[in-house]
């Protein structure tokens, strides 16, 4: 990991439209990213890699536990909710540093990284797409999922086969999306289409590894 690599914590507020010069109507998802502090930094000499460790979201020193109380002192800087890292060169990075929304600029290319919406326990037609059964009447096969056995040989069914369970509530990596525009007065980032997430939910904001914006 020699390359230089950008990323930052976010907040997913929702989903706008900004209209261009041609008048077009652009959507795009605003992510509130406050500052993001650098809590630990890793290098291949102590921890085998490179990466920093980015704190995000202020909490109270009593929601967390004595070990991590220790942890964040290092940094001087509070008690965060959120701790992710980036892959990085760490060497340019001091503990107690503050990464701002200026880190990215309109034009860039940016990989975002969330946990998908949760849509509960559902079936192999809504989680799968199946097309199920004949509908006519007294067909009594319309959205099961039908046979998954293998009979006598191998007498199991196999790793990954689709079936009814959870559905979303995931990570997921959502690559090459455009910033559209950076309000550093605001500390908002806008991000061309959709991100993975609910409201309000936390994202990591990092420079796309298939385009160097």
């Amino acid at each position: 990991m020699n390359k230089m690599k950008k990323g930052l914590i976010g907040r997913k507020l929702g989903m706008t439209q900004i209209f261009s010069e041609e008048g077009t109507a652009i959507p795009v998802t605003v992510i509130e990213v406050e500052p993001s502090v650098v809590v630990q930094k890793k290098t291949v000499a102590t921890d085998g890699y490179d990466a920093i460790q980015l704190g995000y979201g202020r909490i109270r020193q009593k929601n967390v536990t004595k070990a991590l109380q220790g942890h964040f002192r290092k940094a001087g800087k509070g008690i965060f909710r959120i701790l992710r890292e980036i892959r990085t060169v760490a060497e340019s990075h001091e503990p107690g540093q503050e990464l701002k929304v200026d880190t990215f600029k309109a034009g860039d290319y940016v990989d975002v990284v969330g946990t998908t919406l949760g849509k509960g326990f559902a079936g192999v037609v809504k989680r799968h797409g199946f097309r199920g059964g004949r509908a006519t009447h007294g067909s009594m096969f319309h959205r099961a999922p039908g046979s998954i056995g293998a009979s006598a040989e191998p007498s199991r069914v196999f790793k990954g086969k689709k079936m009814p369970g959870q559905m979303g509530n995931e990570r997921k990596t959502i690559q090459n999306l455009l910033v559209f525009g950076v309000r550093p007065d605001r500390n908002l980032i806008l991000i061309k289409g959709s991100v993975p997430g609910c409201k309000n939910g936390f994202v990591i904001v990092q420079q796309s590894v298939k385009q160097s914006g």
